[in-house]
């Protein structure tokens, strides 16, 4: 049985690499191995817990919440209200040094903020700031850096998708962990409890990106040049107003309605896509045409991260079929050095398999496996779940593979090297490293503003 938990999570990851579709990939890999395990006698026959499982999938309220933000974002983007923000944030900060760069950072807090949609933030600003950029003689490297990183912001600042699953299951995991420590009226942690501890770590990490341009604006001017024939009038300021009320409203009324105590994270996420509709039909973008468009790109994601979750469902039953759970348990509990140990292990695993799995498979395979063992262990959930986020955002930028320099490769010019790509994330991969140790020495910039809010 231990040979064969092993082999199935390996397995899983070389099909996953082949390329092939990952629902089907972690379903048919758990049957197979499920099958093989029944003809040999090393699977204990737990697969009828699938149906409760499935239920549990469709019927789960929280999860409501995935389709209503991947609504607000697609709804945000194709309406160009973050076109129309970038624009006006670059005619105010142009004639700074690094003022170019320091607004393709603030956008992508704002719409990470607004749509938490990372592919669509990295394609919008690679379309339309990386020209620019170039243009005005900012270094290649240094501008693919920037638009990436700002555009992974999306993974952590609230109202985040990946926030959204992390915190359905590091909810599982804790009442999970409870129920083993015989805890029988566990303590409960939600989205919003995640919301609110992402906030502190999600600005810090903007100020750590733009005090780093302003550094390099400093001991590299010439990697940034200043743009002296602009200048601010009027008309750029009211332009500036103008794109930036709207989402800013959507951001307070969604997110303030969360932390707040006002709505819950599902009623919070209808607000938000209620309030994309109302902003494109106050622009004079929406029609039959767009409406249609955003719907079916909705159901298009929504339907991909729920057959995800299925089968990731399905593989972690089998998983634990053949005690694989107890292994992982074990090695983590047997580690030199205790907790601190163990989760700097499971830290570089989640880090390592960044290289190659997409966020929603570790979040559905990964930490159901390892979630429970930490927090047996004593650990806050919320700070867990915020170290993990960080953690997969840092995945998207990691080279050779990261999803974020995908995204930027597809639409930056001929002229961009994809070594150029690489060599700009670099340092801001080293940033969220450094992040990351700062919340290990100090938990209280996650955790402080959960309990100030919700006690």
């Amino acid at each position: 049985m231990e040979i064969m938990s092993l082999l199935l999570f390996i397995s899983a990851i070389v099909v996953l690499m082949m390329g092939y579709p990952v629902a089907f990939s972690l379903a048919g890999v758990a049957l197979i191995f499920a099958g093989i395990g029944m003809l040999t006698g090393t699977f204990d026959p737990i697969l009828s817990a699938m149906p409760e499982r499935l239920n549990g999938i469709m019927t789960n309220q929280t999860l409501l919440a995935v389709p209503l933000f991947v609504f607000m974002g697609i709804m945000l983007e194709r309406s160009k209200i973050a076109e129309e923000l970038l624009d006006a944030m670059t005619e105010m900060f142009r004639s700074l040094r690094g003022g170019l760069g320091l607004s393709v950072i603030l956008v992508g807090m704002l719409l990470a903020a607004s749509t938490g949609i990372v592919g669509a933030t990295v394609v919008t600003m690679g379309l339309m700031s990386l020209p620019i950029m170039l243009k005005r003689g900012y270094s290649p490297s240094l501008a693919c850096g920037t638009i990436c990183a700002s555009g992974t912001l999306g993974q952590i600042i609230p109202p985040s998708i990946v926030l959204v699953l992390l915190g359905d299951q590091i909810s599982s995991a804790y009442q999970q962990a409870q129920l083993s420590q015989g805890i029988f009226s566990p303590k409960t942690v939600s989205i919003g409890d995640l919301f609110a501890g992402a906030v502190i770590p999600g600005l810090m990490l903007v100020a750590m990106y733009i005090l780093y341009l302003l550094v390099m604006g400093v001991l590299k001017p010439e990697s940034m040049p200043v743009n002296v024939d602009s200048r601010r009038n009027k008309k750029n300021i009211v332009h500036f107003l103008s794109a930036l009320f709207p989402p800013l409203f959507l951001i307070v009324a969604v997110l303030g309605s969360i932390l707040v105590g006002i709505a819950n994270i599902t009623e919070s996420a209808s607000v938000g896509a209620v309030g994309a509709i109302l902003l494109a039909a106050v622009k004079g973008r929406l029609n039959l045409k767009r409406l249609q468009e955003v719907l079916q790109n909705t159901v298009r994601v929504t339907s991909m991260v729920f057959l995800i979750l299925i089968g990731a469902s399905l593989f972690s039953l089998v998983f634990r079929g053949f005690g694989g759970d107890e292994q992982v348990h074990a090695v983590l509990s047997n580690l030199p050095g205790g907790v601190i140990t163990a989760v700097l292990v499971v830290m570089l695993v989640i880090f390592l398999l960044g290289f190659v799995l997409d966020f929603i498979e570790i979040t559905f395979v990964v930490v159901p496996i390892v979630a429970p063992i930490l927090l047996s262990m004593g650990i806050d959930p919320i700070w867990l779940g915020i170290m993990i986020a960080i953690n997969l955002q840092t995945s998207f930028l990691t080279p050779p593979f990261g999803f974020a320099l995908f995204y930027l490769r597809g639409v930056a010019p001929k002229e961009v090297a994809t070594s150029d790509i690489y060599k700009g994330v670099v340092p801001f991969i080293v940033i969220q490293l450094f992040a990351l140790l700062l919340l290990s020495i100090w938990p209280e910039l996650v955790t402080w503003l959960p309990e100030k809010i919700y006690g």
